[in-house]
């Protein structure tokens, strides 16, 4: 697997002082649940941030409001500087259409726990369809990019074989090729080993190494400690729909200063 980066046009002009991910007071309900309460959080440019805690603790649900996959309640949310799903005018927010917020969503990739793939088509045909269909690449120059990416995850040679003919890990492989193929400046992982059987889990992860050591920004939500410990230069702890702790992964892991912290992590490790 080649660990190599290219750089996008965004990426070369890009302001490195105005942090990647911005979120200020972010909240969230679903009815009358509030899934988030308030979560404040940076992520720098070419940072990994792994984002752990309990089921239900608003972890997917804060990575989905990142792209505008879910709509926020307040708060704001900002990627890159600029502020995500809404425009502001007067104090006020006011909701993107779907086609600009598709518009700003193509810039970040997001991997999720279930591969979602297309059945009927190839892995190179799952990799190829977003950037002739969104970015109306012509099919050789999306080709060519998507063999180099299926050859950077370690399946050139699966490139013809369909969703069913794959493993559960050389699947969500395909997906994260798919994700870099739209060239995103930043990726969200939301658990993408937790469906995978144990056996399949460290290819996925190395995968993911070796895109961190690109300078890729990610957000990773994981059970993975070892991975979070060694690839992530921040760990949150998410309990209740806020953060209750973060700091370099070491140290949060070896000593959690927070009781909710504690109980969490003796629990699963």
């Amino acid at each position: 697997m080649s660990s190599a980066a290219s750089t996008s046009p965004s990426e070369a002009t890009a302001d490195t002082t105005v942090p990647m991910i911005r979120a200020d007071r972010v909240c969230k309900s679903f009815g009358t649940l509030r899934v988030l309460k308030g979560v404040s959080l940076e992520v720098a440019r070419g940072e990994v941030l792994c984002v752990i805690g309990p089921s239900g603790s608003g972890k997917s649900t804060f990575l989905r409001c990142v792209n505008h996959l879910e709509p926020i309640d307040a708060g704001r949310l900002y990627v890159d500087g600029d502020l995500i799903g809404y425009r502001e005018k007067g104090g006020r927010l006011h909701e993107m259409s779907p086609r600009d917020a598709a518009r700003q969503r193509r810039d970040i990739g997001m991997v999720f726990q279930h591969f979602n793939l297309f059945p009927h088509r190839t892995a190179l045909e799952n990799v190829i369809e977003a950037p002739m269909q969104v970015k109306k690449l012509r099919r050789a120059d999306a080709v060519a990019r998507a063999t180099e990416l299926l050859t950077r995850v370690g399946l050139a040679d699966k490139a013809d074989s369909y969703p069913a003919q794959l493993s559960g890990g050389q699947q969500q492989r395909v997906a994260i090729a798919r994700a870099l193929a739209m060239d995103p400046k930043l990726m969200l992982f939301d658990e993408p080993t937790s469906a995978l059987d144990p056996e399949l889990v460290g290819e996925v992860l190395t995968v993911m190494r070796e895109l961190a050591a690109t300078g890729m920004t990610m957000v990773v939500v994981t059970h993975e400690m070892g991975f979070a410990r060694e690839v992530a230069d921040q760990l949150v702890f998410m309990d209740g729909g806020v953060v209750v702790e973060s700091g370099p992964p070491r140290e949060v892991l070896a000593a959690p200063k927070h009781e909710r912290t504690q109980v969490f992590l003796s629990r699963i490790l």
